[in-house]
C-alpha cells in the first residue's frame, strides 16, 4: 500500500490508501483575505494563531501555510514589496514559527515562490508537505531539487507549460510525466500527491465523473496518493457546503485520500467522518462515536467550532512527548 508519511516535532500522519482521509486545514491563505494579509503586513499573528488552533480542534490533521501576501502600504513606500520573492520568503519562515508554537501536526507549505518553499522547509520541525510542483518544465527543475534535498513528499498539479486541460487524459499525462521525472531525482511515487484538478460543476457537468474517474487511474496505473482543493467543485454555486458534503465522501470512494478544505464546516466534517467508518477506516467507528457528541454540543447551542475545541479540551488537547499518530 502507498503511504505518504509526514510529521510535526513528535506527531507523524501517513496519507494513505487504507489510512483514515486527511483533512489539511486550508485557512492560514492571505490570497483573498483582505483582513489577514492586513494583519500579516503589520505583524499581527492573532488571526493564524487563532485559525491554526480551531482548524485543528474541528479535524484538521495537517495545516496549509501560504505566504501570498500583498502588503500594499509596505509597497508604496519600499517598491521591493512589489516582488513576491521578496515578501515571501521570511513571512513563510514567521507564519511556520508561529504555528509550530501553536499546535504540533505536520504543516503543507504551500508557495509558487521557491525561495519560500525553501525557507518553509528551513524552518519546519520534521518532515512537511510541499504544496506543489507542476508539469511546467521551469517548475520541475526549481521545485524537484527540494523535494530531494530535504526528502520531503510534494503535491503534484496536474497542468503543464500549456495550461489546465479540461481532457482528463491530458491532466493524468500530465501526472505521469511528474511522477516519471520525480523519479529521476530519485524520488519515490509514494512522495507525490497528485492534485488531478477538480473542476467548477456548475460550469462542467461532468467534472465530478472526471475526478473520480482520474483518482481511481492514479491509483491503480500510478499508485499514487492523491489530494485536491474540495471547495473547487461547487465554485459559483449557492448552498456550496451541500455540494462539498456530497462530493467528499464520493471522492473517498473513488480513492481520495486527502484534501485541502475548510474543516470549520461542520457539513464537509461529517461527511468525511461518516466516509471514514464507512471505509473502514475508523476502527470499532471510535472517532464517529467521538464525533457525535460533538453534533450533540451544536444541537445544544454551541457553534461547530466550539464544540469541536471543548471536546479537544476534554480529551486532553495538545500533546507532547513521544512520537504518536495524529
Amino acid at each position: 500500500m502507498t503511504r505518504t508519511v509526514v510529521e510535526s516535532k513528535t506527531k507523524t500522519v501517513i496519507i494513505g490508501f487504507d489510512e483514515p482521509f486527511c483533512v489539511i486545514g486550508e485557512r492560514i491563505n492571505p490570497t483573498g483575505r483582505k483582513k489577514l494579509a492586513a494583519e500579516l503586513e503589520a505583524g499581527n499573528f492573532e488571526t493564524v494563531i487563532r485559525d491554526a488552533l480551531e482548524q485543528v480542534a474541528c479535524g484538521a490533521t495537517v495545516l496549509d501555510v501560504n505566504s501570498g501576501a500583498v502588503f500594499t502600504n509596505m509597497m508604496a513606500k519600499d517598491p521591493r514589496y512589489a516582488d513576491n520573492n521578496f515578501v515571501e520568503p521570511p513571512l513563510m519562515k514567521a507564519l511556520i514559527e508561529i504555528i509550530q508554537a501553536t499546535v504540533d501536526v505536520p504543516l503543507c507549505i504551500d508557495s509558487s515562490v521557491p525561495g519560500a518553499l525553501e525557507a518553509g522547509l528551513q524552518t519546519c520541525e520534521g518532515r512537511p508537505l510541499l504544496n506543489s510542483v507542476t508539469g511546467e518544465e521551469e517548475r520541475l527543475e526549481l521545485v524537484l531539487p527540494l523535494v530531494k534535498k530535504y526528502n520531503v513528499p510534494v503535491v503534484a498539479i496536474s497542468n503543464d507549460d500549456t495550461g489546465i486541460s479540461p481532457d482528463p487524459d491530458v491532466r493524468f499525462a500530465v501526472a505521469k510525466k511528474i511522477v516519471q521525472r520525480a523519479a529521476d531525482f530519485g524520488i519515490p511515487a509514494h512522495d507525490i500527491v497528485v492534485d488531478p484538478l477538480v473542476m467548477p460543476v456548475g460550469a462542467m457537468a461532468s467534472a465530478g465523473q472526471q475526478v473520480f474517474t482520474l483518482v481511481r487511474r492514479l491509483r491503480e496505473e500510478l499508485g499514487v496518493n492523491t489530494t485536491c482543493g474540495a471547495s473547487n467543485i461547487s465554485f459559483g454555486l449557492p448552498h456550496r457546503h451541500g455540494i462539498n458534503g456530497a462530493f467528499l465522501p464520493m471522492a473517498i470512494g473513488a480513492g481520495m485520500t486527502s484534501a485541502i478544505m475548510n474543516p470549520v464546516r461542520q457539513q464537509e466534517m461529517e461527511a468525511i467522518r461518516a466516509a471514514n467508518f464507512l471505509m473502514n477506516h475508523d476502527a470499532n467507528g471510535g472517532e464517529w462515536i467521538r464525533f457525535a457528541k460533538v453534533l450533540e454540543a451544536v444541537e445544544g447551542g454551541l457553534s461547530f467550532a466550539d464544540a469541536s475545541a471543548a471536546a479537544s479540551q476534554a480529551a486532553g488537547g495538545r500533546r507532547g512527548g513521544r512520537r504518536g499518530r495524529a
